[in-house]
């Protein structure tokens, strides 16, 4: 079987090791083909022909969180993210790597009143103890705040996941973009591709990609609130070709977005908060410092996990497929976290938001704690 990945991409890993700290599953396990030098190496093996892709090499590809974290530590600059998406790829069109109701689970995010239904359904049936508290659905938007609509000015990425379960981030992200004195406009509902891209559904991916591209048409600026749909826009140039690469150019974090701007007046919440750093925001598109100066204006306390940006093990939908795996990864954030003796947590992702919220973790998105901050200052103005 030969991979649909760049053999000189693939020969660029030196094995150097210097990967090994910075991935999650080697982290838990030890083991070399939970690394993404062992990865690569596997990939080589199947990609001369010299091993099958056998359901052993589909565990090893599968175990991967695709956090990226090997790819800022890496001193020759393997593109793992594209390794790993090119493997998971070619396994999805030739085995059955990706089962029907997992390729059926990815194409439904494309239909949004189902993800809205089914996000309350999940709600539901957690809060009646029918489904594990893992699940992480705490978070889902009872009362589904309305958008503002200018009908012209910055969009606002609605997307799928993040808009059935944290409506309120979109309406806090908006609030604070008004603040600044700019007009918004949301995008129509919709998945931007990046959780079928992961797992190897990339004709899932390229339509979701497609219909996102088209969805926000012109010039102006295209602002997310939720990281790992970010880094996959930001990266719509080798998905779609250079329509997709003038899109890319368009998309900016909110983090990055509100950096060069002028906000009012805050009232500093009287909290600590560590930062959660999601990997996607960190490690991908790399505006994670944007995101300090923002907290430092709207808490009373900043403070950093000593753990280099270890992943948390959301990884999109990794923590339904390998709850266990996510799970052990998860300790060693929870104790970086219980470390620092922060009361809350921002994240500025919504898996990663509800995989610690699973675990009985205070999560905010650094939009709620700068909204919040701003009100504040208002009412003290109007007391």
């Amino acid at each position: 079987m030969r991979l649909a990945v760049d053999d000189d991409e693939l020969a660029l890993c030196v094995s150097c090791g210097l990967c090994l700290p910075h991935c999650p599953t080697y982290r838990v396990t030890g083991d070399e083909s939970a690394s993404p030098r062992g990865r690569i190496a596997a990939m080589r093996l199947v990609h001369s022909g010299a091993a099958l892709a056998d359901t052993e090499f589909e565990g090893f590809m599968d175990l991967c969180v695709q956090c990226r974290g090997c790819e800022a530590a890496c001193p020759s600059s393997v593109p793992f993210g594209r390794l790993m998406e090119g493997a998971r790829h070619t396994l999805a069109e030739q085995t059955s790597y990706q089962s029907w109701w997992r390729r059926a689970g990815f194409a439904a995010l494309s239909h949004h009143r189902l993800l809205v239904a089914g996000a309350y359904a999940a709600a539901v049936a957690q809060r009646l103890h029918l489904l594990p508290k893992r699940a992480g659905l705490s978070r889902v938007a009872w009362r589904r705040p309305r958008l503002g609509d200018s009908g012209s000015g910055v969009w606002i990425l609605t997307g799928c996941v993040m808009d059935a379960f944290q409506r309120p981030v979109h309406a806090a992200s908006q609030r604070v973009m008004h603040a600044t004195g700019a007009s918004t406009r949301p995008s129509p509902p919709g998945c931007c591709g990046a959780l079928a891209a992961h797992a190897g559904l990339t004709d899932i991916a390229r339509r979701q990609a497609a219909a996102t591209a088209a969805s926000m048409p012109g010039s102006d600026p295209v602002v997310v609130d939720s990281a790992g749909c970010g880094a996959y826009m930001k990266e719509y140039g080798r998905v779609l070709g250079p329509e997709g690469a003038a899109f890319a150019g368009r998309v900016r974090d909110i983090n990055e977005w509100l950096a060069g701007r002028s906000l009012p007046a805050m009232r500093r919440l009287p909290i600590r908060v560590a930062i959660q750093d999601a990997c996607h925001l960190r490690h991908v598109q790399k505006v994670h410092g944007a995101v300090r100066p923002l907290l430092a204006a709207a808490v009373e306390e900043v403070v950093e996990l000593a753990d280099d940006g270890l992943c948390c093990g959301a990884g999109g939908s990794y923590s339904v497929w390998h709850p266990d795996m996510a799970a052990r990864i998860r300790e060693r954030k929870l104790g970086a976290i219980a470390a620092t003796g922060a009361s809350v947590v921002a994240s500025a992702n919504p898996g990663c938001a509800m995989h610690l919220a699973a675990a009985g973790i205070d999560v905010r998105h650094p939009m709620e704690l700068v909204d919040e901050a701003i009100l504040r200052a208002r009412e003290d103005d109007h007391a």
